[in-house]
Formats: C-alpha cells, structure tokens, sequence
C-alpha cells in the first residue's frame, strides 16, 4: 500500500476501504500489546481506520467508545514519527478538541494560559515558504500576471489582502524598476490585524523603493479582512489597480451572523454530522463571500491574482470534511519528509504551527469560528464569474519562470499544470495549491 518508505498511504489508496475493516475484539483492552507488532504498512492502514472510526464516534456523539478509539491512537501515533504517525497525531489531537469543545468550560479552561508569540508565528510561516516551493512558485507566477497586465501604466496600485511578508513586493519593485519604459509610482494598500506587521512591511517595502529610485508609497490599514470597509482603500482616479489574494477568501465562506455558546455548539456538531447527504453544495451559500467578492469588483481592477488551497475542506460533516483533510494533508507532509529529516526541530515547528493548526480548524471548528474552508478552483472560478469577473490566462513565460523554480527544489515530487489558463501546483498528482487571474468585466 505504501508506495516509498516515509510516503504515506492516504496519498496512494482509496480512503473509502477503511471503514469496511473492522475492530478487533480487544479494542477495549489496554495497553493493546498487539499493536507493537503490527509493521510500518499495517500500522498506517490501522491508524486511518482508527481515525475514521473515531471521527465516525465522535460524529454521533458517542464520545466514550471516540475515548477508545483516541487511546488506540496514541500507542501507534507520534509526531516524530514516520509520515502517517505524525499526521495521526494532529488529526487525533483535532478530534480531541472538538470533543472538549462540547464542554465549553472546560474547553475554555484548558486554554486559559495558553500564549502565542506573533514574531514566532511569523518566523515559522517564512520556514514554510523556504522550505516548500509553493508560496514562492505562487509568488512568482503573481508578479509575472501584475507585471503583464501592467505594462506601460504610469500609476499603479497594488491592494495585498493579507499584508505579512514583504518578500513578493520587494521582487515586484525591483521587476518594475527594470522594465524598458521606466518604472511607474507605486502604491501598495497592505491589508492586516497587526499593526507591528505592517509596521515592517511599510519599512522594508519603504528602503527597497528608495535604493532602487522608484516612487513609492505605502498605506497600512489596520483590520481583519472580514471588517474591511473598501472606502479605506481609498483607490483614486487614474490608478491601474492590481488585488493580491494569497489564501485568504476561504476565510470568509463561513455563514454570518452565527451565535457561539456551548449549548448551541454541541447541537450543531451533532446536527451538521448526522445530516443526510451531507456533501456541500455545488457553491456555499455566503452573503459575505458574495458581498466581498462583488466589493472587490466595483474597484475595477485591471488584474487580481488569487492564491488558493485546492481541495475541498468546505463541506458540512465532519466525516467529509475528514476524508478530504487526510489525502491533502498527507500530501503535505510527505513535501516535509522529502525535505527535512524527521528529528528536524523546524519541520516540527511547521507540522504544529501551521498544518496541525490548520487540521484543528478543519475537524475541531463550526460556524464563524471555522476559517479554514479550501474549495477547489472549479468553484472559485464560478464564484469570479458570477460576480462579474474575466478570467485572465497566465502566460507562458509565467510557467516557465514557475517550472525553473520548482526544479531549484531539488525533488521530482512537485510539478505544475495548467488548467484552463489557471495553475495548479502539484506533489505527485495530487492538486495542492492554485493560482488564478481575473479582470474587471464590464
């Protein structure tokens, strides 16, 4: 089943055989001697099934024989592990917190104390841009799109919806400052809740302007991006404008207006699970995604570049949602094996910051406080369109400076493709991430 020693098997076989395997009676026993004799490849397999099982329990309310299936879990599972004991580790540990969550008091007990550090948060994400190519290949397919589409434009206006790294526009002025025509007056709208954040994108972005003698100016507005008022973006006449969306749309597909207490809570988990045919709808219904989008739209822009998970994280039960979560994650974490070794302190700052906390909002989080909803670029691609956007190609040369890119990495697991003007980054075949342009329509 496993295809390469370290390569997980939720990459390479079909989910739905595991729930046809069943318990064996010593599930209620412990400390389950058994199970240090099963091989890497059974232990895999056994480790998704106890997964869908629990998931499956907890979905049905049935938190005692969950409490069984998490204890199996935690003989077998390791965050320093191999591939598939690592993912088992934050799944369980999701499915954990969305049982405590049924308890609020509780719940919010546990996480009384608990403190997050902006700056390591911040360093951790640059690890994950370093070592994986895919925030730098979306980086770079963007800039080529915004350089295209900008070509001769004297006044220009860059709108980044999530302002955090100054790294993409810094490359962005230095390819405007070389093109033939000169460079255009640059203004950069930079979108974030964190003042400090921005602080640093306006000081970085600031110095490179004035090495390179290029007009520049730099306008902080301090929210997040589901309270943004466009009248802040104060967009004047004259000015080509260009939109920045790097994985932040699907933060706004949760439904509005969506009470949080504990009661409440527990019955909607319940409710949502047990729902009859619980695939989502060809598009999720979202006044604020819609408002948005058509906000976004009445700005005219000449280009808007979106970066986007591609997978379906959005649907209404938790045993859909799971499935979907542990193929795309898999996948991730196999980009990790391949790239840093196991005992690697800043894979595992990266595995727990940033995919583990993602897999939490995924499988523990309903309603509002659910923000990690990935959809699939077929339906993006409606929403822009029904909104009043044209899709924009992505050039060849565009492609091509991605490919080079990829191919710097070092691993033949990653590649690219295209589909219909958009792109897709891959490892392996399965779709990862993807990057699409659209144009103001009239």
């Amino acid at each position: 089943m496993f295809q390469e020693e370290g390569s997980s098997s939720v990459t390479s076989s079909p989910l739905q055989m595991f729930p046809m395997m069943s318990l064996p009676p010593s599930l209620t026993m412990s400390p389950y001697p058994w199970l240090k004799d099963l091989k890497p490849e059974e232990r895999g397999l056994y480790l998704i099934h106890l997964l869908v099982t629990c998931s499956n329990h907890v979905s049905q309310g049935s938190f005692e024989n969950a409490n069984i299936a998490l204890d199996q879990i935690s003989h077998l599972a390791s965050p320093n592990g191999d591939t598939m004991q690592r993912i088992a580790s934050y799944f369980s540990e999701a499915l954990a917190d969305r049982i405590l969550r049924t308890w609020p008091g509780i719940y919010k007990a546990f996480r009384s104390t608990k403190i997050s550090f902006l700056s390591e948060e911040i360093l951790v994400r640059k690890m994950f841009s370093d070592f994986l190519p895919f925030m730098k290949v979306a980086s770079v397919i963007a800039n080529q799109a915004i350089i295209e589409a900008m070509e001769g434009e004297k006044m220009v206006h860059l709108i980044d919806l999530n302002a955090a790294d100054p790294t993409q526009w810094r490359a962005l002025i230095q390819d405007l400052r070389a093109r033939p025509e000169g460079p255009p007056h640059l203004r950069i709208t930079g979108i974030h809740h964190r003042k400090e954040v921005l602080d640093h994108m306006a000081r970085i972005l600031t110095q490179e302007a004035e090495k390179l003698d290029l007009p520049f100016q730099f306008n902080p507005i301090v929210c997040k991006l589901e309270n943004l008022e466009f009248e802040n973006l104060r967009v004047k006449t004259g000015e080509a404008l260009a939109i920045s969306s790097f994985t932040q749309l699907h933060t706004l597909l949760a439904p509005n207006n969506d009470p949080r207490n504990g009661s409440h809570l527990q019955r909607e988990m319940l409710d949502k699970d047990n729902e009859s045919g619980s695939s989502s709808p060809p598009l999720s219904s979202s006044a604020r995604i819609d408002s948005f989008i058509s906000g976004l739209w009445g700005l005219c822009p000449k280009i808007m570049v979106v970066t986007e998970q591609d997978s379906d994280h959005n649907g209404k039960g938790l045993m859909e949602r799971l499935s979907g979560a542990l193929y795309f994650y898999a996948a991730l974490f196999d980009c990790l094996e391949s790239s840093l070794p196991r005992e690697s302190l800043e894979r595992l700052k990266m595995e727990k910051m940033v995919l583990g906390e993602e897999i939490k909002n995924i499988i523990a989080c309903e309603g509002v406080e659910r923000k990690e909803r990935h959809e699939k670029l077929e339906k993006w691609s409606q929403r822009f369109d029904f909104c009043g956007f044209a899709n924009v190609p992505l050039s060849y040369y565009a492609m091509l400076q991605a490919k080079r890119l990829m191919q710097g990495f070092n691993c033949e697991g990653y590649n690219i493709k295209d589909e219909n003007g958009c792109v897709v980054i891959c490892w392996q075949d399965r779709p990862l991430f993807s990057v699409s342009a659209w144009r103001y329509r009239r």
